[in-house]
């Protein structure tokens, strides 16, 4: 043996450029969400229950579905939507207007996206694999183009005739409303402090 080890085949360098334009879409939706760092901590400190990081997953498919339904969709729409998930499944009050900020960058992707200009959506994907390591960044592809196969499914299966209600089973459960506690009083006048519990 002359001590050099023979590494393996390496598999073909993934790019937004080899996926279909909705897959480009999503992966674009997905970076952007997964830059946001509100969210971020949010799904490692499971504000969203067990779930969250699904919950995020979820999030970039609605997106996706909202410009699908509703192309019309701007930025202000979509910060609306962004802050009622974030306050509804993270029970997080983002007031740091950086949904505002996200939301203009994916409205931002998805014009370039439309126009067949990848330059932006490349340079997220080569920062996330630099950041997050090739492990993960292949995760994140396989996921995108695994959703994107899916779609081509349901679209076919909608054309079949089917009902299209059942796509409501992806979304997460919602929790019940949460019961207001009244503030105590005491005889001198002072409001008793009732910290939060902890999840």
């Amino acid at each position: 043996m002359d001590g050099t080890s023979q590494s393996q085949p390496q598999p073909p360098e993934q790019t937004p450029t080899s996926l279909s334009p909705s897959a480009q879409l999503d992966l674009a939706i997905t970076l952007a969400l997964h830059n946001w760092p509100v969210l971020s901590l949010a799904v490692q400190s499971s504000w969203g229950g067990p779930t969250s990081a699904d919950k995020r997953d979820w999030l970039c498919a609605a997106i996706a579905e909202l410009f699908t339904d509703r192309p019309d969709t701007d930025a202000g729409d979509l910060e609306e939507v962004l802050l009622q998930v974030m306050n509804d499944e993270f029970d997080v009050v983002v007031d740091d207007e950086s949904a505002g900020d996200v939301a203009d960058r994916i409205i931002d992707l998805k014009g370039k996206i439309d126009k067949g200009d990848l330059e932006m959506v490349n340079k997220l994907w080569e920062d996330w694999k630099q950041r997050e390591g090739k492990a993960s960044s292949v995760g994140l592809f396989k996921r995108v183009e695994t959703n994107d196969e899916d779609q081509e499914t349901d679209e076919d299966e909608e054309e079949d005739g089917e009902d299209e209600d059942v796509e409501m089973e992806d979304a997460p459960a919602t929790r019940p409303p949460r019961e207001v506690i009244e503030p105590e009083v005491d005889e001198d006048g002072f409001t008793k402090v009732v910290g939060r519990r902890k999840r």
